[in-house]
C-alpha cells in the first residue's frame, strides 16, 4: 500500500515512468535486505550496492532511496525526524576519457551501402541524416520535407534559445529526389506506417536489428553513436572545436572536447607503432 503512495508521490513530480519504476525497485531492494528504515541500514545498503552493481546503477538506486526518505519526511516529518538531514551520497562515476562505443567509419559506410542495396530507403536516410548532421534522435524526428528547401531547421529550447541544424546540399538534393519518388511533398520526413513520426525507441531498436543483420557490433549502433561519428569526422576534416560545439548544440565547450581524445583502440595502435624500446 505504501509503495502505491510512493509511486503517486513520484508521478506528481513529473518523473518519467522509467525513473518511477527504478526508484520503486530501489525501495523494494532495500527492504529485501533490511527490516526497517535506519541510518545504519541505509549505510549497509550503499555498501551492498557498491559491491554488486556498476556505479551508474548504484547512483540510480541511491537517488531512489533518497527520494523515498524525502517522501517519508513529507508524510510524517516528526516520525522520521532522525532522517531530516541525512542522505546517501552517490559514488563518483569514472570519467570517460575516450569515445569507444562509436560506430566506425567503415561500419557507417557499410550500413548505408547495405540499406541502399536492399532499398530500405527510409532507414538509409535515417542513418544518413544522423551521421551527416550530428542531430539528436529527438531532433531527427522533427525534420520535415520543407526543411530540404532551406537547408536547415531551427529549433527552440526551453530558454527560447535557438538551435539551428544544417543539412548539406548533397543530402538535401538526394532526399528531395527520394521524396519525389514517394510523392511526398510536405510533412515529417521520417514516419511510420500510420503516418506518424517514428519514435526514438523505434529508431533505436530498428538500428540494432540492422546492425545484427549486417554483422556490425551492436554496441556501437544506436542513434547517438552517429552523432559521435559526425563530431569525430568533423574534427578530422576541419579542426575547429568552437564551431563544432555550436553545430552540436553544446552549451559548454568542455563537453565537445571529448571528441579530441583518441579511442582506446586508437591509443593501443599508436603505442604499438611508437614504442620500440
Amino acid at each position: 500500500m505504501e509503495l502505491n503512495e510512493f509511486e503517486n508521490y513520484l508521478k506528481k513530480l513529473n518523473l518519467s515512468n522509467h525513473t518511477v519504476t527504478a526508484y520503486i525497485g530501489s525501495v523494494r531492494l532495500y527492504f529485501s535486505r533490511e527490516p526497517k528504515l535506519s541510518i545504519g541500514g541505509l549505510r549497509r545498503f550503499r555498501s551492498y550496492l557498491i559491491t554488486h552493481y556498476r556505479p551508474s546503477t548504484v547512483n540510480l538506486r541511491i537517488h531512489g532511496i533518497n527520494r523515498y526518505i524525502r517522501f517519508k519526511l513529507d508524510v510524517d516529518e516528526e516520525e522520521w525526524l532522525f532522517l531530516k538531514d541525512f542522505q546517501l551520497h552517490s559514488v563518483k562515476l569514472p570519467k570517460k576519457s575516450f569515445v569507444d562505443s562509436t560506430i566506425s567509419n567503415e561500419d557507417y559506410q557499410l550500413m548505408k551501402k547495405r540499406l541502399k542495396e536492399e532499398n530500405k530507403m527510409l532507414w538509409y536516410f535515417i542513418v544518413r541524416f544522423l551521421g551527416a548532421t550530428g542531430a539528436r534522435v529527438s531532433e531527427l524526428t522533427q525534420i520535415k520535407v520543407e526543411h530540404m528547401a532551406t537547408g536547415y531547421m531551427d529549433l527552440y529550447s526551453k530558454g527560447n534559445k535557438l538551435r539551428r541544424i544544417y543539412f548539406p546540399d548533397s543530402l538535401c538534393r538526394e532526399t528531395l529526389a527520394w521524396c519525389q519518388s514517394q510523392n511526398k511533398k510536405s510533412g515529417f520526413l521520417f514516419v511510420n506506417r500510420k503516418g506518424r513520426p517514428i519514435s526514438a525507441r523505434g529508431i533505436h531498436c530498428q538500428l540494432k536489428s540492422y546492425a545484427r543483420r549486417y554483422g556490425i557490433d551492436t554496441d556501437t549502433v544506436y542513434p547517438h553513436s552517429f552523432r559521435h561519428r559526425f563530431a569525430i569526422n568533423f574534427l578530422k576534416e576541419f579542426n575547429d572545436i568552437s564551431l563544432l560545439a555550436d553545430l552540436m548544440g553544446h552549451e559548454n565547450i568542455e563537453t565537445t572536447r571529448i571528441y579530441l581524445t583518441k579511442s582506446s583502440r586508437e591509443q593501443q595502435k599508436l603505442l604499438d607503432e611508437m614504442i620500440t624500446w
